[in-house]
């Protein structure tokens, strides 16, 4: 059948309506791979009750923002979904459906400007994982575009030079049969100059430890440029609990250095991914704080921390996570108080704290009403938002302006280009 598409929504696919006589009136069509605007010959892969998943046959009406993708996986990987079209649009996509998505979920009209933030398009993801297979032969790679089969890749340009160069390096040892079988995956972790290595190996559920620190060292002695492999035991992906840590070889953590501090980051801690955008984002976040208290939420290694010690008399940071907690007092001067716990928990233990500004990092879940009540209550004068989901940020700053906070600034920071991914920044005040 012919498609126009419409536009683009959040998850990468473009947006049509069926023809009448071949599902009802109006029934929605996703077909990713598409722009707004293009016409297309499509085909139905899958049929639900309010829609149907398409696959693009033939491109009728190309627009003038398609590109062709420099990655010779694109559109079978799963791992980007805008690489065929140029990156000015990508940006402007992104700010649409940003803004869309508070329009529709938080029935918020954005009063002030969106600022966005480009980051370079290529090779700027400082950390990757990969799926291994050993058998029947070795093979490296990702998951096929909305499956869990392995689609053997032997570059990614969105990763660093150094992380593409191991994963070449890995490649000839595998097929030396030099990574051990019991790997089922391995992240690979560069620093800022993109010299050094921290290597994080996942393998079996019950991998013996004597098996683990020999897969460990092996792993130390095959990667080029390597500081330190931390091997885990893969958890089951319902799991929310951090990895068991069986083995080790060399360093368990890197240092990560930016413009304004140095970070100590231990493999299974968080960490931003692009290293391009880290120094910007810090700045978009931290720059105009100062006061006598500051509260740091899913502080993770302490990247905000660090610099909101350089304005405020005390900084508290909450941190969930025990690898990242500790990465966080490591990185944390005497002002600051790291606290191991969710941000329910501990908001709901200091309801008479007073700080100056709140920064917020949650994770795709965002805040949830009871982080955003138990907010509200401390009367912060000012909160930073930093979201990575459009849909859950809408729904807390709906939440947030109806508990008496305004939105000051927006910024869209690109953290993903080539992806459908969606960072944004925004700074409330009461």
């Amino acid at each position: 059948m012919q498609l126009t598409i419409q536009k683009l929504i959040y998850g990468g696919d473009g947006l049509a309506r069926l023809p009448a006589d071949v599902a009802g009136p109006g029934k929605t069509a996703f077909v990713p791979f598409s722009i707004g605007g293009e016409q297309v010959e499509a085909s139905i892969l899958e049929e639900k009750p309010g829609f149907v998943r398409a696959k693009i046959g033939e491109i009728l009406k190309p627009s003038a923002n398609r590109v062709a993708p420099s990655c010779p996986y694109f559109s079978r990987c799963g791992g980007c979904q805008y690489q065929h079209i140029n990156y000015a649009h990508q940006l402007k996509v992104k700010s649409e459906i940003l803004l869309e998505t508070l329009r529709r979920t938080g029935k918020i009209e954005l009063a002030c400007e969106l600022n966005v933030h480009p980051s370079p398009e290529w090779n700027y993801r400082n950390r990757t994982r990969l799926k291994v297979q050993s058998g029947p032969e070795f093979a490296l790679g990702y998951y096929k575009f909305r499956s869990h089969e392995l689609l053997p890749i032997e570059q990614c340009p969105i990763s660093s030079p150094l992380i593409n160069q191991t994963i070449h390096a890995m490649w000839t040892a595998g097929q030396k049969a030099q990574i051990p079988a019991e790997i089922r995956e391995i992240e690979l972790f560069a620093n800022d100059a993109d010299t050094n290595l921290l290597v994080e190996a996942y393998c079996e559920p019950r991998t013996p430890r004597a098996n683990a620190e020999a897969i460990a060292r092996k792993l130390q002695e095959t990667i080029p440029a390597v500081v330190g492999v931390v091997v885990f035991e893969a958890a089951a992906a319902s799991l929310i609990t951090e990895p068991k840590q069986l083995a080790q070889a060399g360093e368990i953590h890197i240092t990560y250095r930016t413009q304004q501090a140095s970070y100590q980051v231990s493999a299974g801690a968080f960490f931003q991914a692009n290293r391009f955008l880290i120094d910007e984002l810090v700045s978009i976040v931290t720059g105009a704080a100062g006061g006598k208290l500051a509260l740091d939420l899913y502080a993770g290694a302490g990247l905000f921390t660090a610099i909101l010690t350089k304005s405020f008399a005390q900084v508290i940071a909450v941190e969930s996570s025990q690898t990242s907690c500790s990465d966080l007092r490591h990185n944390s001067a005497r002002e600051v108080k790291a606290a191991l716990a969710t941000a329910e928990q501990y908001l709901g233990q200091v309801s008479a704290l007073r700080p100056d500004l709140v920064v917020a990092d949650p994770p795709r879940g965002g805040l949830g009403e009871k982080v955003v009540r138990s907010l509200a209550r401390l009367v912060a004068p000012r909160l930073t938002y930093v979201s990575c989901d459009p849909a859950t940020l809408a729904r807390d700053l709906r939440l947030l302006i109806g508990l008496g906070y305004r939105i000051d600034e927006a910024h869209l920071i690109d953290l993903f280009p080539q992806t459908y991914h969606i960072e944004s920044v925004f700074h409330l005040a009461r």
